[in-house]
């Protein structure tokens, strides 16, 4: 082997290895990402883990479950909307 066909390998396995380590970086966060989408979560012999956490209501999880091994809870993962305005109380009829 001459010495560019050493220097062109040694470009090539580096190149591999940042796409495998760029790959490995971005697919580890994706998962909890889904998770926090829904506030419930089927949990049972078939599902691993925290569950399927694929429900956003208790009766549409029950429904699911219903006729399993599974039941249902909250998702550890769900992060509710903040409310954009909070309750600012009854105004008195004063202006100023």
């Amino acid at each position: 082997m001459s010495k560019a066909e050493v220097r062109t390998e040694d470009a090539m396995r580096t190149k591999i290895w940042v796409l495998m380590l760029w790959c490995a970086a971005f697919t580890t966060g994706a998962l909890p990402a889904a998770a926090r989408d829904y506030p419930f979560c089927i949990k049972g012999c078939d599902f691993g883990g925290n569950g399927d956490c694929i429900f956003t209501s208790y009766q549409q999880c029950q429904a699911s479950a219903s006729g399993r091994d599974a039941y249902c809870g909250a998702n550890p993962y769900f992060n509710a909307p903040a409310d954009p305005r909070p309750n600012q109380g009854r105004r008195s009829g004063k202006r100023f």
